[in-house]
């Protein structure tokens, strides 16, 4: 793999990583003083899915938030499984 390419998807991986962790923080902080200011689920599920669901989960289960929802300790992990998947594939083909 071009090291071009490589540095691409750790500023990704970086990037996703640090945003899903911040969204997942506000979003614990908004649920006490501001309900109306909270994260919608749709957008935390579709942030997981775009690469931050291993780091979501992992902040959901240190800051104990949303983790007696079925839709996110359920769903998140088959996207990290799917993520480690093609990041493994990546890995084969370069």
């Amino acid at each position: 793999m071009p090291p071009e390419i490589k540095a691409l998807l750790l500023m990704y991986g970086v990037a996703i990583a640090i945003t899903s962790i911040l969204v997942t923080v506000y979003d614990k902080i908004a649920a006490k003083r501001n309900p109306k200011g909270r994260i919608c689920e749709r957008n935390l599920l579709l942030l997981g899915a775009l690469g931050g669901a291993f780091p979501m989960i992992v902040t959901m289960l240190l800051i104990q938030h949303k983790t007696n929802k079925p839709k996110f300790m359920f769903g998140l992990p088959p996207m990290i499984m799917l993520h480690t998947a093609f990041l493994f594939y990546l890995y084969l083909q370069f």
